[in-house]
């Protein structure tokens, strides 16, 4: 089992060992796990949109110019090198797909649970408690596709959690909720 802690005020991760490890129903079941099992809420269609996106806007371009380049220096067989980058394209396109549906969190009643991978599965677990601030960011591709990230920043720098990809408004709800809890979690220490 792979279990690390980030420390007195840092999140935890679990390995994919059969604790903490997700189910085909996309629910998730703890050892010891009083509440119940967690609600996992997925991440929008918009990211995997933008990230495929950006692989066409970087890939096609740099295809299109080894092509050229290949094809004015060495010769039109050495233009078939060209296919390289296009083979990277047609390979990265699933494997994107895989690695947003591995992303997921759910709340729960004392911390936030934030699920991802693909290979290497792990779950980091956030106390409510621990945590110090949370930020909504939004890149210039992430405003275009109407969509933000949650960025979560524990007393131990090493143990910071990020959820990409979220609705503006889901952001700001999930950073309004979280700070209330934290701060409520931690006027009890």
């Amino acid at each position: 089992m792979e279990t690390g802690s980030a420390g007195m005020g840092g999140a935890e991760t679990t390995g994919s060992d059969g604790i903490g490890s997700s189910g085909m129903d996309g629910t998730t079941e703890k050892a010891g796990d009083k509440a119940g099992e967690p609600v996992w809420t997925p991440l929008p269609p918009g990211l995997l949109r933008m990230r495929r996106l950006l692989l066409v806007l970087w890939l096609v371009p740099l295809t299109a110019g080894t092509a050229v380049l290949l094809w004015l220096t060495a010769g039109a067989a050495w233009a078939a090198f060209a296919a390289l980058p296009l083979a990277l394209l047609l390979w990265g396109w699933p494997l994107l797909g895989r690695n947003w549906r591995s992303w997921r969190y759910a709340e729960r009643a004392d911390d936030l649970l934030i699920s991802r991978g693909v290979l290497w599965h792990e779950e980091t677990v956030v106390p409510y408690g621990r945590m110090q601030l949370v930020e909504v960011t939004s890149g210039p591709f992430e405003r275009y596709f109407g969509l933000a990230s949650v960025q979560l920043h524990t007393a131990a720098a090493a143990s910071d959690a990020l959820i990409p990809g979220l609705d503006p408004a889901e952001a700001e709800r999930l950073r309004d909720r979280l700070t209330e809890l934290g701060e409520a979690r931690s006027a009890g220490l």
